[in-house]
């Protein structure tokens, strides 16, 4: 596999390299006579100045200053007029005989780089031809010496561009090490959360990216232990109707017909039990399951089909429905109707006879709260905490159940990124509130 750390590396050097290649290698085909011109010190300033000494002192002092220049930078120089005739002697010879000889001489001897610069005087308008020799070994010289302080420029240029490369490659490359190892712990159900809080701090994509597995990282524990624990749980609870299943069908196996008869409801007692228990299991199970897209439900007519199964199952109960019209809401009705049923029949447990079950239903800004309160007892303070439990049943109560309930009803609605508050109500009894956004948020 190939890293990642080293290919952007490779690609912000291999882009400065190109970059800066293109450069020199533009700069010597197109400019390079241009830019001898202009930076040969014995070149960039001599048209202007021959120019301006000629003009105004004559040819004498024109020729001393190609004279001087010849000596100082080996450089011969010939003016020529707009005729093509030599406008001074200049330092190449002045007849074109001794110049033919002089440059086949030269020629053999040493190699010569020749230059021309057109320049028009701007005192006169006069235009004048200049045409330089240089020798290549002084020429060469003058590049290495020239080109010095460029290359190590762009030596300088290229180490630290080099070094803020690895900088960027070490800030993409090192993150995702880090999120790498999170993903293998989270793999092996040994991630902790603060392995990436150093991460979590930055303020980029990387410490958004963090937060979320953090968050991610914890629910997936969460869950892990939930399910554990469910597990746990649900192998106790069903122990207690096997064990009695098993003593009495091992009492049916020492009986006579007469007490086996008796034994029969007895048994069919504890299968019915049995079954009731693992159907709420298995609804506890599917209200975590994939549901289907969500769709508009009518909150006012699902209330009142779920008071109407409420009031079939206990006749001696008054449930009163309030409830605002016109509510709707995205979500999976056979969910709520699953949470607000098993509120209600919670209610019904432990509410006195003569006193109604108060199920109400609003809107309050951008969520739909219902509320159901009965007149029973409540519960002790130090066992709020722990409603919603799986399994959980307060101490002492004495009506049938098995504590999932409140758990199913809990999951339903944290399914719909909603919330389910459990308390006692001020005037007395028990009051269970769900609060439920319009468009589904969870899932």
């Amino acid at each position: 596999m190939r890293s990642l750390f080293w290919r952007i590396l490779a690609s912000f050097w291999l882009a400065i390299a190109l970059v800066a290649g293109l450069s020199i290698l533009l700069g010597h085909m197109l400019n390079q006579d241009t830019w001898i011109l202009s930076r040969h010190p014995g070149l960039n300033h001599l048209a202007s100045q021959w120019t301006e000494r000629y003009e105004q002192q004559g040819i004498a002092p024109a020729q001393r200053l190609l004279e001087q220049r010849k000596q100082q930078y080996k450089i011969d120089v010939q003016v020529l007029n707009d005729s093509g005739e030599a406008v001074v002697p200049g330092t190449f010879p002045r007849r074109a005989a001794d110049f033919e000889a002089r440059q086949q001489n030269d020629d053999r001897r040493l190699p010569w780089r020749r230059l021309t610069q057109e320049y028009v005087s701007p005192t006169s308008g006069e235009t004048y031809l200049l045409i330089y020799r240089i020798p290549h070994p002084e020429l060469d010289a003058w590049h290495r010496d020239s080109l010095l302080w460029p290359l190590s420029a762009l030596g300088i240029a290229l180490v630290v561009l080099t070094l803020f490369s690895l900088l960027v490659t070490l800030s993409i490359t090192r993150p995702l090490s880090r999120l790498r190892g999170a993903v293998h712990d989270l793999g092996q159900t040994s991630y902790q959360q603060h392995s990436l809080a150093r991460l979590a701090d930055r303020r980029d994509e990387f410490g958004v990216l963090a937060n979320d597995f953090n968050k991610m990282g914890a629910r997936l524990q969460s869950m892990i232990g939930s399910q554990r624990q469910l597990l746990r749980d649900v192998s106790h609870e069903l122990r207690s109707p096997l064990a009695r299943l098993r003593i009495a069908l091992a009492l049916a196996e020492r009986a006579d017909a007469e007490q086996r008869q008796a034994l029969w409801p007895r048994l069919t007692r504890e299968c019915d039990r049995l079954e009731d228990l693992i159907s709420e299991i298995l609804e506890l199970a599917r209200v975590d399951a994939e549901q289907p897209h969500a769709e508009p439900v009518d909150l006012n007519a699902l209330l009142g089909s779920v008071r109407k199964d409420a009031q079939l199952s206990d006749a001696e109960q008054d449930v009163r429905l309030e409830a605002e019209p016109g509510l709707v809401l995205q979500g999976w009705p056979t969910l709520i109707e699953r949470a607000v049923d098993n509120l209600l029949r919670n209610a019904l447990r432990f509410n006195p006879p003569g006193q109604p079950i108060e199920l109400r239903a609003s809107r309050e800004q951008e969520r739909i709260v219902v509320s159901v309160r009965d007149h029973g007892p409540g519960i002790a303070q130090e066992h709020l905490a722990q409603l919603g439990e799986p399994f959980f049943r307060a101490p002492g109560q004495q009506a049938s159940g098995h504590g999932l309930g409140l758990a199913i009803a809990r999951k339903a609605v944290e399914r719909h990124g909603g919330s389910l508050l459990l308390g006692n109500h001020a005037q007395g009894g028990f009051e269970a509130r769900i609060e439920l956004p319009m468009v589904v948020s969870g899932g």
